[in-house]
């Protein structure tokens, strides 16, 4: 079994900032792309960034110059750097990891952590 754990979720205030951490633990070989979405109710589901195992990122243009993601792969840890937050940016965030096992190649999710910005 793979799980991944996210942290660092919460209520901060506009402008302010907030550091996600996501870090797998399991039956793991390697871990290749990981990366964040992020839901708020009534919201598609978006991805947020992404970070390959090469260390190369795409984000939302609705984050770009805010979130910085960044990966540990001694740890297998994901981060998300989140800056000049907005209350838009209020939502579930989820880390997720393409992640080679024993059996093959899978995508496995974190279980969510709520990001609320308001004053």
């Amino acid at each position: 079994q793979v799980q991944l754990v996210e942290s660092g979720g919460g209520l901060v205030q506009p402008g302010g900032s907030l550091r996600l951490s996501c870090a797998a633990s399991g039956s793991i070989f390697s871990i290749y792309t990981m990366g964040w979405y992020r839901q708020a109710p009534g919201k598609q589901r978006e991805l947020v960034a992404q970070i390959t195992s090469q260390s190369s990122t795409n984000y939302s243009d609705s984050v770009k110059g805010r979130f910085t993601i960044s990966r540990d792969n001694a740890k297998n840890t994901v981060y998300l750097q989140m800056n000049s937050l907005k209350p838009e940016d209020t939502a579930v965030y989820s880390c997720w990891g393409s992640v080679r096992t024993g059996t093959g190649l899978n995508v496995y999710w974190g279980q969510g952590t709520q990001v609320t910005v308001s004053s």
